[in-house]
This record gives C-alpha cells, structure tokens and sequence, in this order.
C-alpha cells in the first residue's frame, strides 16, 4: 500500500511509541501536519507560543521520562528557533529528533521563501541529522534517527524534509523499533581489574557522579557502589538525583557553587572515581589543581571524554550501568572510618545557614522542598535561582532535576517543565525561574493554559539579572552594567492574561499559603505563576573564583574576614 511521505512519518512515530509531539505548523510542514491531524487521538500534538518552547518542551519530556523527545517546526525562521533547544539537549546528552520540513526539492539552494539550510546550521549541535529528498529512505531515515538519538551517549537528531518529499508516495511497511542494547563490547577486564587495584590502595576515595549516571539508570548500582566503597559521594549539577541527596554517604554538588565539603574533600583525595561526568570547567575550576593529590579512574561511555579535560590515571568505557555492575560483583567491602570522619566534621563545621529573616532563595526553595515533600519534578532556568534548587532541595531520585546545564540557556525552563507533566503527569512539576528568565520565556504560560497543563511557575524576582550582577559585584567593582530589570511589568497580571492563576509573595509565610493554593489549583489543570519578591544583593554561597580552586570556596563570611 503507498501512502504519502507524511503519513510514512507518523506512522513511524507511532512506531517508536511517540505519543506526545510539540511544536509549530507553517507552509512547508502543511502536509506533515495533515497527517497528524488524522492520527490526533494516537499522538498528541501541543502548540507551542515558540519554536523554541517546542524544542525545549520534547527535551523536558525527554528528561523526564527517559524516552527521546520530539518536536516539529517549519522551514526558515520556525527551525532556527529551533536552534538554542536543540544545542541545550546537545550540550546535556539528551535523546531528541526535531523534525522540519523545507522547501521542494528542486527550490533547495535557490534562496526560496523561508528556505535555510538547518542541517548545516544544526551540524554542530546535533548528534547527526539528516536531508531527505527521496520518499524511498524516508521511513529508514527516521527510525535511523531514532536510534542515534537513544543510543550510546545520547542527544539530538534533526531530519530536514523536502516539501514535496511529504506529498510524494512509496509502499509502506511497519516495522519493530530495534533494541537499544547498552554499550558493553568496550569494558575490558584489564580495565576493571586496574580500576579495582587502585581502589584497594587508596585510603581516602571520593565518589563523583555526573549525568551518565542518570541517562544509564544507574543509581541502585551507585548507591551499592558507594556502600562497597564507604566513600562519600559528590555529583554535578547533571548528575543531581543520582545518589539520594538524604543519604549519611551524600556531601553536596562539586564546583564552582558546590559545598565546601565537596569542593575541599576533593582536593584532598587520594582517588577520585567519576562515573559519567565529563570534567566541565563549572565543576573543576583550575583543571591544573584539580584533585592534584589524586589518581583518577574515568568512566564514561564516551571516549572523547577521557583525557579531555582532566588527565585520568585509568579509564573504563562503556555504560555505567553495566560497568558499575561489574565493579561490584568484583570489589570486596572497603573501610574508610577516619576518611568519613573527617569528611563528616567538614560538613558540620561548613554547613550554610539560611537566613529565616526575610524572604530569600535559599529559604525558598528550602520551604519548596519541605511543602512537595521532596517529590516534585524540579525544572529550572538559569542563574541564582538554578544554584539555589541545587543547594536547598535534596533530590532523592533521578529525573526530578531538569535543568540546563552545559549550555546554561535561560528560558529553558516553562517549555521544559511543560514537557515534563506532560510525560509525567501524576508528578508536580515546578519551574523555578528568575525574572529574567521569565522574560523570555513566559508566553508558554498561554500554551499551558490552552492545554489545562498545570505547572507552578515559581519567580524568583529580584528585579535584576542576579547571577551576572553577582558577578559585577564581586569582580567588576560593582559596575552594574545593564543587569537592573526594575520596570512596569507587572507579572501576575501578565500571568493572568496569559491563563494562569497568580500570586505574589514578600514573606515565608505568604509562600506557603500560596504555593498551598497554587497545588489545589493544579488539581483542577489551571496553571500557576507565583511571584517571590526578593533583595537584588541576594548571592550564591560557596563560590569560586572564575578561573580559581575549588580549593579556594568561599561565602559571605570568607568575604567579610578578608575586607
């Protein structure tokens, strides 16, 4: 039976188990998106205000649920909106296929109305993508990509569709999605007999976890790991969720915002293990410090990884998962008490105090973590508030942190928490945004309202960009160069325009009675926007110096002492 290169599309989305599309129709995905209208009680399909809320909503879907995320878009303009989402999911190994349609095949080249060439602009952010010009390999052609997308490390694909590629027809032939079978071929004995020696001799071990933990479903095997190890545990800002935060073994993030502990006990390893984390620089500040008393055993999936940033002593590649699973079987029950110890007295002597005063971040999300029982999906932006949700809500599992992390893109926030109810819809799902972020990206409360998608937007406000002033106060001589946002907009009104239900907030107190309303309004699929009215001089503590130690971690008091 032929049917046309859209129905072919569909068709192997269904295939693929898509139930949930995002995006934006325009005149060269017309046929694409005809054919989804004849399917729209088998797929779902959520109109976005923005490309670019489409793209950020499949890759909150995407983390979420652990299935690869999809979005569509039209030519010119509509896929280049596409662009910053699909380099977010890029720089975070998230699996996701957008698929765009361009002009007919004999147009292509010729400067033709809303005609750009995606994949070449995309080539660099995605995991591979693809032209199809020929309705014969199309269907090939998306369950390839599928594939690319959820295999080995993950991450985006883009497939560019002709116009009359869509409208054209071919037999069809369902076919059975093939199994993504984890990456094993590249873990050798040699490698994990090595890894084994060195933990055996070392006397002060320190576990580090990053997003490949997450991606691989590793944290039962983590966690055995760790208790084989009497380690502590520190992660990424990617790798949040992967060991329970509430565990004796936890001692908070790495880097530039992480712990004291974390950062200083680091430093003072003897043997640091890193399980699928790729040494960013906001986690090891001065690489040629870095864990300078340690030897390294490096497990990723990736080999590109290994040696890139920081040079390993030994390495394992592979899935985590499965490598952790042999580490296990092989290692005998390890002993650390003074190691512990010493780690425990630094998180006594380094704990943050929070400031119960008056209204701030910390205290928050502190209030958040306590009023969602630390079961809510936490989605963020980018800046003050994104490190705050890092440092004050302990996530016990994976998938409860959404967040940008490589790429650090503010207003990734709405779309993406819009994705994640909507792959999760028994989770609450807050997104917690600074009034910056917000800015950008606020017109997806109107797709959230026009879907009954009941997500908290929870604004940090404290009228400036406060992650970048934090910095103009620290290393620029208080020079605040066009980072104060203070103006007319009024947030709960826009909020309400836009759909949602809105509250404000000066005080502790007047949170917990709104975020108490905010969730009743949820269970009857209304949106919330609730706004928390905050200090502009408001920092993120600990913190390095750009470009410093993370030996050199300090906070507000460290500042003090040395004034």
């Amino acid at each position: 039976m032929n049917i046309s290169g859209a129905e072919i599309i569909v068709e192997c989305l269904k295939e693929q188990g898509v139930d949930t599309v995002f995006g934006y129709p325009g005149g060269t995905a017309l046929n694409l998106y005809d054919a989804l209208y004849k399917h729209q009680d088998e797929i779902e399909h959520i109109l976005t205000s923005h490309e670019q809320g489409a793209a950020h909503a499949a890759d909150g879907y995407a983390r979420a649920t652990g299935k690869t995320g999809v979005c569509f878009a039209t030519s010119g303009p509509g896929a280049t909106n596409l662009v910053t989402g699909i380099a977010t999911a890029y720089m975070d190994s998230i699996p996701l296929v957008a698929i765009t349609c361009n002009v007919n095949v004999a147009m292509l080249g010729k400067d033709t109305f809303q005609e750009i060439d995606i994949a070449g602009v995309t080539m660099p952010i995605t995991k591979h993508n693809f032209i199809v010009k020929d309705v014969k390999v199309l269907a090939d052609t998306v369950r390839r990509a599928f594939k690319i997308a959820a295999e080995g490390r993950p991450g985006p694909v883009l497939i560019d569709v002709a116009k009359d590629v869509t409208s054209n027809t071919c037999a069809y032939t369902a076919k059975e999605p093939e199994k993504i079978e984890p990456v094993t071929e590249t873990i050798t004995e040699k490698d994990i007999t090595k890894a084994i020696e060195l933990i055996k001799k070392s006397k002060k071990p320190y576990i580090f976890i990053g997003g490949g933990v997450i991606a691989s479903g590793a944290e039962k095997e983590v966690y055995e790991f760790a208790n084989l190890m009497d380690a502590p545990v520190t992660d990424s800002l990617m790798g949040q969720g992967g060991f329970d935060e509430t565990d004796k073994l936890y001692t908070g993030m790495l880097g530039m915002h992480g712990t004291k502990t974390s950062n200083f006990g680091v430093s003072k390893c003897d043997l640091l293990i890193v399980i699928g984390a790729r040494f960013s620089d906001r986690d090891t500040g001065n690489t040629r410090s870095f864990a300078k008393n340690a030897k390294i055993i490096h497990i990723d999936i990736d080999p590109a990884e290994i040696n890139k940033n920081i040079k390993a002593t030994t390495s394992i590649i592979g899935d985590a998962k499965e490598i952790l699973k042999r580490l296990n079987s092989e290692l005998e029950q390890q002993s650390h008490k003074e190691w512990l110890k010493e780690i425990n007295d630094a998180k006594k002597k380094y704990a943050v105090k929070v400031n119960d005063k008056r209204l701030n971040g910390p205290l928050i999300i502190e209030k958040l973590y306590e009023l969602t029982k630390g079961e809510a999906i936490i989605v963020t932006d980018v800046g003050q508030h994104q490190m705050w949700a890092a440092q004050h809500y302990k996530f016990t599992k994976p998938r409860h942190l959404l967040t940008s992390g490589g790429l650090g893109t503010m207003g990734f926030g709405l779309g993406a928490a819009i994705g994640a109810k909507k792959g999760s819809p028994e989770s609450v799902v807050v997104n917690i945004a600074g009034d910056g972020c917000f800015r950008m990206n606020m017109n997806e409360l109107a797709t959230a309202s026009r879907y009954g998608i009941p997500v908290i937007e929870l604004v940090i406000n404290n009228n400036v960009l406060g992650m970048v002033r934090q910095w103009q106060d620290l290393f620029y001589d208080k020079r605040y160069s066009n980072t104060t946002l203070k103006d007319k907009v009024d947030f709960v009104k826009v909020a309400e325009g836009l759909g949602a239900a809105a509250y404000r907030a000066d005080t502790i107190e007047e949170f917990e009675k709104v975020f108490e309303k905010a969730l009743k309004n949820t269970k009857q699929n209304i949106p919330v926007m609730i706004e928390c009215l905050i200090d502009s001089d408001d920092k993120v503590f600990p913190m390095v110096s750009p470009g410093g130690n993370i030996s050199e971690a300090f906070d507000a008091e460290d500042l003090k002492k040395k004034k």
